[in-house]
């Protein structure tokens, strides 16, 4: 079996990738299939919104694949409206380096007594019969005031990010900790789970 990410964030492929390992499918990348176009998440209001453009978009490139594609995002109560579906293209923007983005992130952050936050994911999958599902898990959490452990690919926030009832930052876990609690993982539990209960889709 064959499964495409919709991603080309090296640090969400990696993720999803390990989530979905128990289905024993080979994972591709839009990269692995030559598809060069890329969805305009800017559109979509919501997660589910962008979760299920994405699936559907890369569906049409990639005829008789299943195709998992997620949005996510980060709500911080300090600064309410500024982040959400539209969270990597704020601040410095879609086009900064990992540590440009979260060094205009923490500046921002700084002095803000509030550090609450929750980060939310919609994770979609579509199948070649055009049966599609999606799923929003949340994790909450604060923004920590300093780094606590090496910028991870793709995903930068998740070395300040600590999750509620925990002692350490999405960055220091192993895999396997961090997809049992963490917005994606619980998202894509879901996903994988509808994938054993929908064989023949």
């Amino acid at each position: 079996m064959d499964i495409l990410i919709a991603t080309r964030n090296p640090g969400k492929f990696k993720e999803i990738s390990s989530m979905l390992a128990e289905t024993g499918a080979r994972f591709l990348s839009p990269a692995d299939l030559g598809i060069t176009e890329d969805f305009d998440e800017t559109n979509g209001e919501t997660y589910e919104d962008n979760a299920l453009g994405k699936a559907r978009f890369y569906g049409k490139r990639a005829k008789d694949m299943i195709v998992v594609a997620d949005d996510s995002g980060l709500i911080v109560e300090a600064l309410k409206g500024e982040l959400g579906v539209q969270t990597r293209r704020w601040g410095a923007g879609e086009k900064a380096t990992d540590e440009e983005w979260l060094d205009f992130f923490m500046n921002r952050m700084k002095g803000e007594e509030e550090r609450s936050a929750g980060f939310v994911c919609a994770a979609a999958i579509r199948f070649p019969s055009g049966m599609e599902e999606v799923f929003t898990k949340q994790t909450p959490g604060e923004i920590l005031r300093e780094i606590k452990a090496a910028i991870k690919p793709g995903i930068p926030l998740s070395s300040v990010f600590l999750p509620e009832g925990y002692d350490k930052v999405y960055a220091s876990m192993t895999n396997e900790e961090k997809n049992k609690l963490s917005h994606r993982g619980k998202a894509f539990a879901e996903v994988l789970n509808y994938l054993k209960n929908h064989p023949n889709d």
